[in-house]
């Protein structure tokens, strides 16, 4: 078997929650193996991911560079190819980031790649078998990956759970001196940072969250109402805000916040990558839509095959009820 290795991300000297999802994702390729995490960055914060890493990873590998101390992709990339011995399987989150990564890193590898992997249902030969989406999510789809030259596997953000064992007592590795001068067309100028609005959904423990099938800006108040009844707050995917009836500091996914409650609900969406990219710490997801084959379900914890616009009052109704609270 390949040596598999998982890049992991940071903000900051924060890990990105993923990290504890690609180690239980290489353990579903080898149930014996331990992957090397790969950490690239500048200064302290580096210092800080690697140090966090070492209860989940038997080895970590640090790369330091003051080009990386920015995540430039084109950069993570030369330097990634310096370091990984031939025929390695990397495992990388299927965010932003990764996506911008992994493709280009395949090429330059000369392994095979797949992205937004859901799944892995073993090893048979030299075929890695996976599971992925297509057609919007509405197809699972099984492929056969030959990893005989190795592979760079994207994996979907809350797909696999992270394991509970015992502390893997990591040491770091330093291979700066491993990589060459880093070169990209592309530079960092700024980070913008979006306005918080009336309401900062990444300080709330529960989440009510609608899509698209709120269907109109005057069904919203359904979610309202039963955030007001649990005490939560209501956030959105992007068709909703897209759509102005909700404002942009609502949206949680890839291209909104990133939020860490204890329970979401998720009332009609659908469940693309993009949207849960944003939802980390593996919060208890119950999602609700009337299509039974939405991807949503592939990764929530209840699932309820219902219309929402028929669920949320009875279930608002339920909540008060409960707490001794009149119904309006």
């Amino acid at each position: 078997m390949a040596r598999i290795f998982a890049y992991i991300v940071h903000r900051s000297g924060i890990v990105d929650d993923s990290a504890a999802e690609l180690a239980a994702a290489a353990r579903k390729i080898d149930a014996s193996a331990y992957p090397t995490a790969i950490v690239t960055g500048w200064g302290a914060d580096l210092d800080a991911a690697c140090s966090s890493l070492t209860p989940c990873f038997r080895e970590i590998w640090k790369i330091a560079n003051d080009a990386l101390a920015y995540s430039n992709a084109e950069f993570v990339r030369q330097a990634l190819v310096n370091v990984l011995p031939r025929n390695s399987i990397v495992l990388v989150s299927h965010d932003h980031f990764g996506i911008d990564l992994s493709p280009g890193l395949s090429i330059k590898l000369d392994s095979a790649f797949v992205s937004d992997v859901l799944a892995i249902d073993g090893v048979e030969g030299d075929s890695l078998e996976l599971v992925r989406q297509e057609f919007g999510g509405q197809v699972s789809t099984h492929v056969r990956c030959d990893m005989s030259s190795g592979a760079v596997v994207n994996v979907r953000p809350g797909a696999f759970k992270p394991e509970q064992s015992a502390p893997a007592a990591g040491v770091v590795v330093d291979k700066s001196s491993a990589v060459r001068a880093l070169v990209a067309r592309r530079r960092y100028l700024e980070t913008i940072v979006a306005e918080a609005g009336d309401v900062d959904i990444t300080k709330h423990s529960v989440l009510v969250s609608i899509g698209r099938g709120i269907q109109e800006k005057d069904n919203v108040s359904l979610a309202e109402e039963l955030a007001e009844a649990l005490g939560a707050a209501v956030s959105c995917s992007r068709p909703v805000v897209d759509a102005k009836w909700m404002e942009k500091s609502r949206q949680v996914g890839s291209s909104g916040k990133t939020v860490k409650p204890k329970v979401y609900l998720a009332c009609g969406i659908s469940g693309a990558f993009q949207h849960l990219a944003g939802i980390k710490g593996n919060p208890f997801l119950i999602a609700i839509n009337k299509n039974p084959k939405a991807p949503i379900f592939q990764v929530a914890d209840v699932g309820i095959v219902d219309d929402v616009l028929e669920f949320l009052p009875e279930l608002t109704n339920k909540v008060r009820e409960m707490r001794g609270v009149a119904a309006k």
